[in-house]
């Protein structure tokens, strides 16, 4: 009995050392795009699969059931990816419009609001903005075409790890069979990591529709109240629901656009802005301590602890992978009972 209780606690340690050693691949060899693609599509195919599992019969129907949800989710997001990129081509319109229309009105507004100190540095007509950021994208040719491929690779790692999710779904309704103890146990690190990412993620949606129905309310409703209308308040609007799905640094991104376009066209704007983002932001930090924290059970500065650790270690993925691996640590802990 000793002999087998001690290979189990073996088994056991060594599935904790391969999952440590795999997220911390995943970050090191940059895959989290991937990771987080797999298991979002994993959640939402292994959450809507009952509902048509429960009017079909047999396993092989359940297997159809769950490779149809998958087809569609995969498919879905797909579209809304598609559909993302083509709102913002069409909210920019003509690139010539975008500089004479758009980009020039909000330059000149600032040169009147803005520091002489700063204004000197900003450029005089649309040709010399023109020029500007043609010198700009020439001395930065290099980083430019870095960065494409970069977006380029993050794309297939996405496309790659919402196939790989659907397929994982779709390998866990087959009829169960008999695997090794190793096998098992990663089974399980697996599924508590699904856990972590479903509670955590999920909770940040809500956190992102509140704080993208607050920021609504102001640029649609209080700001036009009186008499100020920001340009590209749907670009804002949808940029804050997006980058809100970020914890913390995409409140901050969000912020950041609205204060400047709001000094685009007023100093006194810009300032209301801030102060009414300000306030939303100490509200929303209240809320994601509730959100967030009730459903790992975690307090506000536990999360920012392994925010800063992270980011320090891996950069802005880290910051993103920090509130799920937190929330996989301490499923872990409390299912061995030490915390």
């Amino acid at each position: 009995m000793e002999a087998a209780n001690s290979r189990t606690r073996a088994v056991r340690i060594a599935s904790y050392i391969a999952a440590g050693l795999g997220l911390f691949l995943v970050l090191y060899l940059r895959l989290l795009p991937a990771l987080l693609a797999g298991l979002l599509v994993y959640e939402v195919v292994v959450s809507t699969a009952p509902l048509m599992g429960r009017r079909l019969s047999g396993d092989r129907a359940r297997v159809l059931a769950v490779a149809l949800v998958g087809v569609v989710v995969v498919g879905l997001l797909t579209l809304l990816v598609l559909g993302g990129i083509s709102f913002f081509r069409n909210e920019i319109g003509n690139p010539e419009d975008l500089w004479q229309n758009r980009l020039m009105p909000l330059v000149e507004r600032a040169r009147q609001q803005l520091p002489p100190a700063v204004v000197d540095r900003l450029p005089e007509s649309v040709d010399a903005l023109r020029i500007t950021a043609m010198d700009w994208a020439r001395s930065h040719a290099v980083t430019l075409q870095l960065a494409g491929k970069e977006a380029a690779r993050v794309v297939v790692h996405i496309i790659i790890g919402l196939v790989l999710g659907a397929i994982v779904a779709l390998s866990r309704a087959r009829p169960t069979h008999q695997v090794g103890p190793f096998a098992a146990e990663l089974s399980l690190r697996s599924a508590r990591l699904a856990d972590a990412f479903h509670n955590i993620v999920f909770a940040q949606i809500k956190i992102s529709l509140f704080n993208t129905l607050f920021t609504g309310i102001y640029l649609l409703a209080v700001l036009p109240m009186f008499g100020v209308h920001l340009p590209l308040t749907k670009t804002l609007i949808v940029i804050t629901f997006v980058v809100g799905l970020l914890p913390v640094i995409g409140n901050l991104l969000s912020n950041t656009a609205i204060t400047v376009v709001g000094l685009s066209v007023s100093l006194y704007v810009g300032l209301g802005a801030l102060a009414f983002l300000i306030v939303i932001h100490k509200f929303e930090y209240f809320l994601n301590a509730r959100i967030v924290g009730g459903q790992i059970r975690a307090r506000a500065w536990e999360l920012l602890v392994a925010m800063l650790l992270f980011e320090a270690a891996f950069g802005l993925p880290g910051l993103v992978a920090a509130p799920i691996f937190y929330a996989y640590l301490k499923a872990e802990l409390e299912a061995e009972r030490l915390i």
